[in-house]
Protein backbone atom coordinates (compact mmCIF):
# COMPACT_ATOMS: atom_id res chain seq x y z
CA UNK A 1 0.00 0.00 0.00
CA UNK A 2 2.70 2.12 0.69
CA UNK A 3 4.38 1.88 -2.52
CA UNK A 4 1.41 2.52 -4.19
CA UNK A 5 0.62 5.66 -2.65
CA UNK A 6 4.44 6.69 -2.94
CA UNK A 7 3.99 5.39 -7.19
CA UNK A 8 0.79 7.67 -7.21
CA UNK A 9 2.50 10.77 -5.60
CA UNK A 10 5.72 10.21 -7.82
CA UNK A 11 2.91 11.05 -10.74
CA UNK A 12 2.04 13.72 -9.22
CA UNK A 13 5.04 15.58 -9.00
CA UNK A 14 5.14 17.29 -12.34
CA UNK A 15 1.73 19.09 -11.52
CA UNK A 16 3.29 20.25 -8.47
CA UNK A 17 6.18 21.50 -10.21
CA UNK A 18 4.03 23.13 -12.52
CA UNK A 19 1.54 25.03 -9.89
CA UNK A 20 4.53 25.97 -7.49
CA UNK A 21 4.60 28.97 -9.30
CA UNK A 22 1.41 29.90 -9.71
CA UNK A 23 -0.37 32.76 -6.64
CA UNK A 24 -2.77 31.47 -5.16
CA UNK A 25 -4.21 35.41 -4.87
CA UNK A 26 -3.85 35.31 -9.07
CA UNK A 27 -6.14 31.90 -9.25
CA UNK A 28 -8.94 33.59 -7.09
CA UNK A 29 -8.92 36.75 -8.76
CA UNK A 30 -8.88 35.06 -12.08
CA UNK A 31 -11.98 33.11 -11.30
CA UNK A 32 -13.84 36.13 -9.63
CA UNK A 33 -12.99 37.62 -13.48
CA UNK A 34 -14.12 34.79 -14.76
CA UNK A 35 -17.29 34.76 -12.91
CA UNK A 36 -18.10 38.33 -12.78
CA UNK A 37 -17.85 38.03 -16.98
CA UNK A 38 -19.84 34.81 -16.87
CA UNK A 39 -22.56 36.85 -14.73
CA UNK A 40 -22.28 39.73 -17.36
CA UNK A 41 -23.00 37.52 -20.37
CA UNK A 42 -26.09 36.01 -18.65
CA UNK A 43 -26.80 39.76 -17.84
CA UNK A 44 -26.92 40.45 -21.57
CA UNK A 45 -28.76 37.19 -22.56
CA UNK A 46 -31.58 38.21 -19.72
CA UNK A 47 -32.26 41.74 -20.24
CA UNK A 48 -30.70 42.82 -23.66
CA UNK A 49 -32.68 42.26 -27.11
CA UNK A 50 -32.04 40.05 -29.85
CA UNK A 51 -28.97 41.36 -31.26
CA UNK A 52 -27.77 41.44 -35.16
CA UNK A 53 -25.43 43.78 -36.12
CA UNK A 54 -28.50 45.45 -37.32
CA UNK A 55 -26.92 49.02 -37.92
CA UNK A 56 -24.11 47.22 -39.15
CA UNK A 57 -25.97 46.08 -41.79
CA UNK A 58 -26.88 49.32 -42.71
CA UNK A 59 -23.55 50.93 -43.06
CA UNK A 60 -21.91 48.07 -44.26
CA UNK A 61 -25.04 48.20 -46.82
CA UNK A 62 -24.27 51.73 -47.40
CA UNK A 63 -20.43 51.69 -48.10
CA UNK A 64 -20.66 48.83 -50.78
CA UNK A 65 -23.61 50.66 -52.43
CA UNK A 66 -21.49 53.47 -52.51
CA UNK A 67 -17.99 51.82 -53.52
CA UNK A 68 -20.09 49.82 -56.43
CA UNK A 69 -20.24 53.16 -57.88
CA UNK A 70 -24.03 54.36 -56.95
CA UNK A 71 -24.85 57.74 -55.02
CA UNK A 72 -24.14 57.22 -50.55
CA UNK A 73 -27.18 58.79 -49.08
CA UNK A 74 -29.66 57.57 -51.65
CA UNK A 75 -28.78 53.90 -50.38
CA UNK A 76 -31.90 52.14 -48.39
CA UNK A 77 -31.65 49.14 -46.26
CA UNK A 78 -33.57 46.40 -47.39
CA UNK A 79 -36.98 46.12 -45.73
CA UNK A 80 -36.70 48.89 -44.07
CA UNK A 81 -36.98 52.61 -44.95
CA UNK A 82 -33.06 53.60 -43.27
CA UNK A 83 -30.30 55.06 -45.02
CA UNK A 84 -26.88 56.31 -44.15
CA UNK A 85 -27.29 59.12 -41.85
CA UNK A 86 -23.61 59.83 -40.63
CA UNK A 87 -20.98 62.51 -42.39
CA UNK A 88 -18.99 61.61 -45.32
CA UNK A 89 -16.06 61.54 -43.38
CA UNK A 90 -17.39 58.55 -41.16
CA UNK A 91 -18.41 56.95 -44.56
CA UNK A 92 -14.82 57.69 -45.61
CA UNK A 93 -13.38 56.02 -42.60
CA UNK A 94 -15.66 53.10 -42.89
CA UNK A 95 -15.39 52.65 -46.43
CA UNK A 96 -12.57 49.83 -46.20
CA UNK A 97 -14.82 47.47 -44.37
CA UNK A 98 -16.72 46.96 -47.75
CA UNK A 99 -13.58 44.46 -48.45
CA UNK A 100 -15.36 42.20 -45.73
CA UNK A 101 -18.37 40.25 -45.14
CA UNK A 102 -21.17 42.32 -42.65
CA UNK A 103 -20.72 39.60 -40.01
CA UNK A 104 -16.94 39.89 -39.78
CA UNK A 105 -17.34 43.95 -39.96
CA UNK A 106 -19.82 43.76 -36.97
CA UNK A 107 -17.11 41.43 -35.06
CA UNK A 108 -14.35 43.52 -35.53
CA UNK A 109 -16.11 46.90 -34.68
CA UNK A 110 -16.94 45.11 -31.60
CA UNK A 111 -13.14 43.77 -30.59
CA UNK A 112 -12.49 47.38 -31.56
CA UNK A 113 -14.84 49.02 -28.96
CA UNK A 114 -14.56 46.50 -26.30
CA UNK A 115 -10.82 46.99 -26.41
CA UNK A 116 -11.65 50.95 -26.14
CA UNK A 117 -13.57 50.77 -23.14
CA UNK A 118 -10.56 49.13 -21.63
CA UNK A 119 -7.97 51.65 -22.25
CA UNK A 120 -10.55 54.54 -21.11
CA UNK A 121 -11.60 52.21 -17.84
CA UNK A 122 -8.67 52.44 -17.18
CA UNK A 123 -7.51 55.71 -17.59
CA UNK A 124 -10.90 56.61 -15.30
CA UNK A 125 -10.03 54.28 -12.91
CA UNK A 126 -6.27 54.48 -12.57
CA UNK A 127 -6.34 57.47 -10.05
CA UNK A 128 -8.90 55.60 -7.37
CA UNK A 129 -6.89 52.94 -7.49
CA UNK A 130 -3.73 54.03 -7.20
CA UNK A 131 -5.47 55.96 -4.12
CA UNK A 132 -6.92 53.25 -2.71
CA UNK A 133 -4.39 50.47 -3.43
CA UNK A 134 -5.64 48.28 -5.33
CA UNK A 135 -4.72 46.30 -8.28
CA UNK A 136 -5.28 48.42 -11.81
CA UNK A 137 -5.71 45.19 -14.04
CA UNK A 138 -7.72 43.31 -11.35
CA UNK A 139 -10.18 46.15 -11.34
CA UNK A 140 -10.37 46.76 -15.02
CA UNK A 141 -10.65 43.08 -15.71
CA UNK A 142 -13.83 43.10 -13.30
CA UNK A 143 -15.08 46.84 -14.57
CA UNK A 144 -14.59 46.36 -18.64
CA UNK A 145 -17.50 42.85 -18.22
CA UNK A 146 -19.53 44.55 -15.95
CA UNK A 147 -19.51 48.15 -18.31
CA UNK A 148 -20.34 45.84 -21.47
CA UNK A 149 -23.40 44.07 -19.65
CA UNK A 150 -25.32 47.68 -19.24
CA UNK A 151 -27.55 49.07 -22.28
CA UNK A 152 -25.80 51.75 -24.00
CA UNK A 153 -22.70 48.96 -24.17
CA UNK A 154 -24.30 45.78 -25.20
CA UNK A 155 -26.54 47.86 -27.91
CA UNK A 156 -23.55 49.64 -29.29
CA UNK A 157 -22.02 46.19 -29.67
CA UNK A 158 -25.17 44.12 -30.53
CA UNK A 159 -26.02 46.66 -32.97
CA UNK A 160 -22.95 47.42 -34.70
CA UNK A 161 -23.19 51.10 -33.62
CA UNK A 162 -19.87 53.78 -33.10
CA UNK A 163 -21.04 55.09 -29.63
CA UNK A 164 -17.88 53.47 -27.82
CA UNK A 165 -15.11 54.34 -30.25
CA UNK A 166 -15.84 58.10 -30.03
CA UNK A 167 -16.38 57.90 -26.22
CA UNK A 168 -12.77 57.08 -26.48
CA UNK A 169 -11.93 59.29 -28.79
CA UNK A 170 -13.48 62.39 -26.13
CA UNK A 171 -12.21 60.62 -23.20
CA UNK A 172 -8.56 60.82 -24.71
CA UNK A 173 -8.85 64.47 -24.57
CA UNK A 174 -9.44 64.02 -20.69
CA UNK A 175 -6.23 62.42 -20.43
CA UNK A 176 -4.30 64.83 -22.66
CA UNK A 177 -5.83 67.61 -20.51
CA UNK A 178 -4.49 65.58 -17.35
CA UNK A 179 -0.98 65.26 -18.53
CA UNK A 180 -0.79 68.92 -19.64
CA UNK A 181 -1.79 70.06 -17.02
CA UNK A 182 0.99 68.47 -15.84
CA UNK A 183 3.08 69.74 -17.96
CA UNK A 184 4.95 66.41 -19.46
CA UNK A 185 6.18 65.08 -16.31
CA UNK A 186 5.91 61.80 -17.51
CA UNK A 187 9.18 62.11 -19.80
CA UNK A 188 12.62 63.39 -19.46
CA UNK A 189 15.03 64.26 -22.25
CA UNK A 190 16.17 60.88 -23.08
CA UNK A 191 12.63 59.59 -24.20
CA UNK A 192 12.15 60.12 -27.83
CA UNK A 193 10.36 63.56 -29.53
CA UNK A 194 7.05 61.44 -29.99
CA UNK A 195 7.02 60.55 -26.59
CA UNK A 196 7.08 64.03 -25.61
CA UNK A 197 4.75 65.23 -27.58
CA UNK A 198 2.79 62.55 -26.57
CA UNK A 199 2.84 63.30 -22.81
CA UNK A 200 2.68 66.91 -22.93
CA UNK A 201 -0.85 66.84 -23.98
CA UNK A 202 -1.09 69.55 -26.79
CA UNK A 203 -2.70 67.39 -28.89
CA UNK A 204 -6.01 67.48 -26.74
CA UNK A 205 -9.01 68.56 -28.65
CA UNK A 206 -8.02 66.76 -31.54
CA UNK A 207 -10.31 63.50 -30.03
CA UNK A 208 -13.55 66.11 -29.76
CA UNK A 209 -12.56 67.43 -33.35
CA UNK A 210 -13.00 63.92 -34.53
CA UNK A 211 -15.79 62.88 -32.51
CA UNK A 212 -17.61 65.85 -33.93
CA UNK A 213 -16.69 65.57 -37.37
CA UNK A 214 -18.94 62.17 -36.96
CA UNK A 215 -21.88 63.05 -34.99
CA UNK A 216 -23.09 66.62 -34.09
CA UNK A 217 -23.50 66.39 -30.18
CA UNK A 218 -19.73 66.35 -28.90
CA UNK A 219 -19.33 69.60 -30.10
CA UNK A 220 -21.01 70.37 -26.97
CA UNK A 221 -17.63 69.57 -25.04
CA UNK A 222 -15.85 72.54 -27.61
CA UNK A 223 -18.85 75.18 -25.96
CA UNK A 224 -17.42 73.57 -22.57
CA UNK A 225 -14.04 73.85 -22.97
CA UNK A 226 -14.40 77.51 -24.16
CA UNK A 227 -16.28 78.33 -21.17
CA UNK A 228 -13.66 76.92 -18.80
CA UNK A 229 -11.30 78.71 -20.97
CA UNK A 230 -9.71 76.29 -21.66
CA UNK A 231 -8.55 77.63 -25.04
CA UNK A 232 -5.69 75.83 -27.27
CA UNK A 233 -7.91 72.61 -26.76
CA UNK A 234 -10.84 74.62 -27.72
CA UNK A 235 -9.37 75.64 -30.72
CA UNK A 236 -7.77 72.00 -31.45
CA UNK A 237 -10.96 70.56 -31.63
CA UNK A 238 -12.43 73.55 -34.19
CA UNK A 239 -10.05 73.21 -36.17
CA UNK A 240 -9.36 69.51 -36.80
CA UNK A 241 -13.54 69.31 -37.14
CA UNK A 242 -13.11 72.04 -39.75
CA UNK A 243 -10.14 70.18 -41.27
CA UNK A 244 -11.71 67.15 -41.42
CA UNK A 245 -14.92 68.47 -42.84
CA UNK A 246 -12.73 70.34 -45.43
CA UNK A 247 -10.75 67.18 -46.13
CA UNK A 248 -13.97 65.28 -47.12
CA UNK A 249 -15.43 68.55 -49.56
CA UNK A 250 -11.68 67.83 -51.35
CA UNK A 251 -12.43 63.92 -51.49
CA UNK A 252 -15.71 63.65 -51.93
CA UNK A 253 -17.27 66.72 -52.43
CA UNK A 254 -20.82 65.86 -54.04
CA UNK A 255 -21.66 63.51 -50.75
CA UNK A 256 -20.70 66.96 -48.92
CA UNK A 257 -22.84 68.88 -50.79
CA UNK A 258 -25.73 66.41 -50.32
CA UNK A 259 -25.32 65.98 -46.67
CA UNK A 260 -24.85 69.26 -45.54
CA UNK A 261 -27.79 70.99 -47.85
CA UNK A 262 -29.94 67.87 -47.85
CA UNK A 263 -29.64 64.80 -45.41
CA UNK A 264 -28.63 66.61 -42.33
CA UNK A 265 -32.04 68.19 -42.24
CA UNK A 266 -34.18 65.64 -43.26
CA UNK A 267 -34.86 64.35 -39.03
CA UNK A 268 -37.28 61.40 -40.73
CA UNK A 269 -34.30 59.56 -41.84
CA UNK A 270 -33.56 58.85 -38.10
CA UNK A 271 -36.93 58.00 -36.39
CA UNK A 272 -39.65 59.33 -34.71
CA UNK A 273 -39.75 61.05 -31.72
CA UNK A 274 -41.75 59.50 -29.31
CA UNK A 275 -39.83 56.11 -29.99
CA UNK A 276 -39.20 54.46 -26.65
CA UNK A 277 -35.13 53.90 -27.29
CA UNK A 278 -35.33 57.55 -27.46
CA UNK A 279 -34.69 58.29 -24.01
CA UNK A 280 -33.96 62.08 -24.39
CA UNK A 281 -35.91 65.34 -23.45
CA UNK A 282 -37.93 65.10 -26.30
CA UNK A 283 -38.41 61.85 -26.73
CA UNK A 284 -39.94 62.02 -22.81
CA UNK A 285 -41.82 64.83 -23.87
CA UNK A 286 -43.34 62.98 -26.99
CA UNK A 287 -44.23 60.12 -24.50
CA UNK A 288 -45.57 62.43 -21.81
CA UNK A 289 -47.50 64.15 -24.32
CA UNK A 290 -48.12 61.09 -26.21
CA UNK A 291 -47.67 62.62 -29.52
CA UNK A 292 -45.26 61.81 -32.42
CA UNK A 293 -43.93 64.89 -32.79
CA UNK A 294 -41.87 66.88 -29.43
CA UNK A 295 -44.00 70.17 -28.54
CA UNK A 296 -41.14 71.65 -29.99
CA UNK A 297 -41.77 75.42 -27.34
CA UNK A 298 -41.86 73.70 -24.25
CA UNK A 299 -38.49 71.35 -24.88
CA UNK A 300 -36.56 74.43 -26.29
CA UNK A 301 -37.28 76.02 -23.23
CA UNK A 302 -36.25 72.93 -20.87
CA UNK A 303 -33.65 72.19 -23.32
CA UNK A 304 -32.28 75.34 -22.94
CA UNK A 305 -32.66 74.90 -18.89
CA UNK A 306 -31.13 71.43 -18.65
CA UNK A 307 -27.79 73.43 -21.17
CA UNK A 308 -27.29 75.71 -18.77
CA UNK A 309 -27.96 73.76 -15.72
CA UNK A 310 -25.21 71.01 -17.37
CA UNK A 311 -22.63 73.44 -18.26
CA UNK A 312 -22.34 75.35 -15.43
CA UNK A 313 -22.25 72.68 -13.19
CA UNK A 314 -19.33 71.25 -15.14
CA UNK A 315 -17.54 74.37 -15.09
CA UNK A 316 -17.75 74.13 -11.04
CA UNK A 317 -16.45 71.03 -10.89
CA UNK A 318 -13.24 71.79 -13.13
CA UNK A 319 -12.41 74.73 -11.02
CA UNK A 320 -13.09 72.39 -7.91
CA UNK A 321 -10.75 69.90 -9.86
CA UNK A 322 -12.76 67.24 -11.06
CA UNK A 323 -12.23 66.79 -14.79
CA UNK A 324 -13.78 63.92 -14.86
CA UNK A 325 -17.15 64.73 -13.54
CA UNK A 326 -16.93 67.93 -15.85
CA UNK A 327 -16.53 65.85 -18.79
CA UNK A 328 -19.50 63.10 -17.63
CA UNK A 329 -21.69 66.44 -16.88
CA UNK A 330 -21.63 67.57 -20.19
CA UNK A 331 -21.99 64.37 -21.99
CA UNK A 332 -24.88 63.44 -20.17
CA UNK A 333 -26.30 66.98 -20.87
CA UNK A 334 -25.62 66.85 -24.77
CA UNK A 335 -27.49 63.43 -23.90
CA UNK A 336 -30.87 65.26 -22.66
CA UNK A 337 -31.05 67.94 -25.10
CA UNK A 338 -30.27 66.52 -28.16
CA UNK A 339 -33.65 65.82 -30.23
CA UNK A 340 -32.82 61.94 -30.74
CA UNK A 341 -30.64 60.01 -28.25
CA UNK A 342 -30.88 56.29 -28.47
CA UNK A 343 -30.27 54.01 -25.21
CA UNK A 344 -27.27 53.08 -27.39
CA UNK A 345 -25.95 56.90 -27.08
CA UNK A 346 -25.79 57.23 -23.04
CA UNK A 347 -22.41 55.93 -22.40
CA UNK A 348 -21.37 58.56 -20.30
CA UNK A 349 -23.61 56.57 -17.47
CA UNK A 350 -20.49 54.89 -17.01
CA UNK A 351 -18.15 57.47 -15.70
CA UNK A 352 -21.15 58.67 -14.02
CA UNK A 353 -21.16 55.55 -11.77
CA UNK A 354 -17.25 55.47 -11.28
CA UNK A 355 -17.91 59.29 -9.83
CA UNK A 356 -20.44 58.12 -7.31
CA UNK A 357 -18.78 54.94 -6.43
CA UNK A 358 -15.70 56.70 -5.94
CA UNK A 359 -17.78 59.83 -3.95
CA UNK A 360 -18.93 57.22 -1.79
CA UNK A 361 -15.83 56.01 -1.02
CA UNK A 362 -14.28 59.49 -0.83
CA UNK A 363 -16.52 60.12 2.17
CA UNK A 364 -16.41 57.16 3.90
CA UNK A 365 -12.74 57.38 4.08
CA UNK A 366 -12.71 61.26 5.23
CA UNK A 367 -15.28 60.02 8.16
CA UNK A 368 -13.02 57.69 9.61
CA UNK A 369 -10.44 60.21 10.97
CA UNK A 370 -13.31 62.07 12.62
CA UNK A 371 -13.78 59.76 15.40
CA UNK A 372 -10.25 60.03 16.33
CA UNK A 373 -10.09 63.85 15.96
CA UNK A 374 -13.22 64.15 18.01
CA UNK A 375 -12.06 61.67 20.98
CA UNK A 376 -8.22 63.28 21.24
CA UNK A 377 -10.20 66.73 21.71
CA UNK A 378 -12.34 65.66 24.22
CA UNK A 379 -9.44 64.55 26.30
CA UNK A 380 -7.86 67.68 26.22
CA UNK A 381 -11.14 69.01 27.89
CA UNK A 382 -12.72 71.00 24.96
CA UNK A 383 -16.50 71.62 26.78
CA UNK A 384 -19.36 70.97 24.50
CA UNK A 385 -17.39 68.19 22.09
CA UNK A 386 -18.63 65.10 23.76
CA UNK A 387 -22.48 66.16 22.60
CA UNK A 388 -21.10 66.83 19.13
CA UNK A 389 -19.27 63.35 18.86
CA UNK A 390 -21.13 61.28 16.15
CA UNK A 391 -22.14 58.00 16.87
CA UNK A 392 -19.55 55.06 16.39
CA UNK A 393 -21.49 53.86 13.40
CA UNK A 394 -20.52 56.72 11.62
CA UNK A 395 -18.33 56.28 9.50
CA UNK A 396 -20.62 53.16 8.32
CA UNK A 397 -22.96 55.44 7.11
CA UNK A 398 -21.27 57.73 5.43
CA UNK A 399 -21.48 57.79 1.53
CA UNK A 400 -24.23 55.25 1.73
CA UNK A 401 -26.33 57.61 -0.12
CA UNK A 402 -23.87 58.03 -2.82
CA UNK A 403 -22.75 53.96 -2.84
CA UNK A 404 -26.80 53.47 -3.01
CA UNK A 405 -26.80 56.21 -6.26
CA UNK A 406 -24.02 54.43 -8.20
CA UNK A 407 -25.53 50.44 -7.32
CA UNK A 408 -29.19 51.60 -8.61
CA UNK A 409 -27.98 53.49 -11.60
CA UNK A 410 -25.85 50.67 -12.80
CA UNK A 411 -28.86 48.37 -11.99
CA UNK A 412 -31.47 50.66 -13.83
CA UNK A 413 -28.90 50.47 -16.88
CA UNK A 414 -28.39 46.70 -16.49
CA UNK A 415 -32.25 45.69 -15.96
CA UNK A 416 -32.94 48.30 -18.80
CA UNK A 417 -36.94 48.67 -18.05
CA UNK A 418 -37.80 50.90 -20.92
CA UNK A 419 -38.49 47.71 -23.47
CA UNK A 420 -41.33 45.67 -21.37
CA UNK A 421 -42.99 49.03 -22.04
CA UNK A 422 -41.84 49.31 -25.19
CA UNK A 423 -45.48 51.19 -27.54
CA UNK A 424 -45.53 52.46 -30.92
CA UNK A 425 -47.92 55.51 -31.57
CA UNK A 426 -50.80 55.36 -33.02
CA UNK A 427 -51.41 52.01 -32.85
CA UNK A 428 -50.59 51.50 -28.63
CA UNK A 429 -51.09 54.83 -26.61
CA UNK A 430 -47.78 55.25 -24.17
CA UNK A 431 -50.38 55.18 -21.13
CA UNK A 432 -51.29 51.72 -21.66
CA UNK A 433 -49.77 50.35 -19.37
CA UNK A 434 -50.86 53.11 -16.98
CA UNK A 435 -48.42 55.57 -14.66
CA UNK A 436 -46.19 52.97 -13.79
CA UNK A 437 -45.09 52.22 -17.35
CA UNK A 438 -45.52 55.34 -18.41
CA UNK A 439 -42.67 55.95 -15.72
CA UNK A 440 -40.78 52.64 -16.86
CA UNK A 441 -40.56 53.51 -20.59
CA UNK A 442 -39.16 57.14 -19.72
CA UNK A 443 -36.78 55.97 -17.02
CA UNK A 444 -33.27 56.04 -18.33
CA UNK A 445 -34.81 59.47 -19.40
CA UNK A 446 -35.17 60.59 -16.11
CA UNK A 447 -32.22 59.04 -14.62
CA UNK A 448 -30.23 60.99 -17.06
CA UNK A 449 -32.06 64.64 -16.06
CA UNK A 450 -31.31 63.82 -12.55
CA UNK A 451 -27.58 63.18 -12.99
CA UNK A 452 -27.24 66.69 -14.95
CA UNK A 453 -29.02 68.10 -11.76
CA UNK A 454 -27.28 65.99 -9.20
CA UNK A 455 -24.65 64.27 -9.69
CA UNK A 456 -22.16 65.48 -7.40
CA UNK A 457 -18.07 66.48 -8.03
CA UNK A 458 -15.50 65.36 -6.13
CA UNK A 459 -13.15 68.86 -4.92
CA UNK A 460 -9.55 67.97 -5.90
CA UNK A 461 -10.19 64.61 -7.35
CA UNK A 462 -7.43 65.34 -10.43
CA UNK A 463 -4.31 66.80 -8.63
CA UNK A 464 -3.14 68.23 -11.86
CA UNK A 465 -6.46 70.50 -12.38
CA UNK A 466 -6.41 71.53 -8.74
CA UNK A 467 -2.86 72.45 -8.79
CA UNK A 468 -3.50 74.41 -11.86
CA UNK A 469 -6.34 76.03 -10.08
CA UNK A 470 -4.26 77.08 -6.79
CA UNK A 471 -1.74 78.43 -9.31
CA UNK A 472 -3.52 80.46 -10.97
CA UNK A 473 -5.41 82.24 -7.62
CA UNK A 474 -1.92 82.40 -6.20
CA UNK A 475 -0.85 84.28 -8.96
CA UNK A 476 -4.05 86.51 -8.69
CA UNK A 477 -3.56 87.70 -5.70
CA UNK A 478 -0.12 88.11 -5.89
CA UNK A 479 -0.98 90.80 -8.55
CA UNK A 480 -4.04 92.14 -5.85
Amino acid sequence: MPATVARRMSRLAPVHRVTRGIDRRTVVRTGIVAAVAYAAWLAIGAFGRPYNFFDMKIYHGAVVWWASGNELYDFIAPSTTLGFTYPPFAAVVMLPMSWLPVEAAGWLNALASITALAVVLTALLRPVVDRLGWSLRFTVAIAVPMAVAIEPSRETLGYGQVNLLLFALIMADLVGLRWRAKRGTHHDTATSAATRFLYSGVWAGAGIGLATAVKLTPALFVVYLMITRQWRAAMTAIGTTIGVTLGSFALVGEESRTYFTSVLWQTERVGAADMTPNQSLAGLLARLYDSIETPKLLWLAFAVLVLALGLSRAATARADGDELTAFTLVGLTANVISPISWSHHLVWVIPAIIVLADAAVRRREASRGLLPRVSSAAAGGVPGVNALRPPIWYPTLTGLRHGAAALGLYLLFLISPIWPYEHQLPEVSHYQDGLFGALMENSLAIALIVLVAALPWRPGAEPAFYTDRLARAGQLTGRR
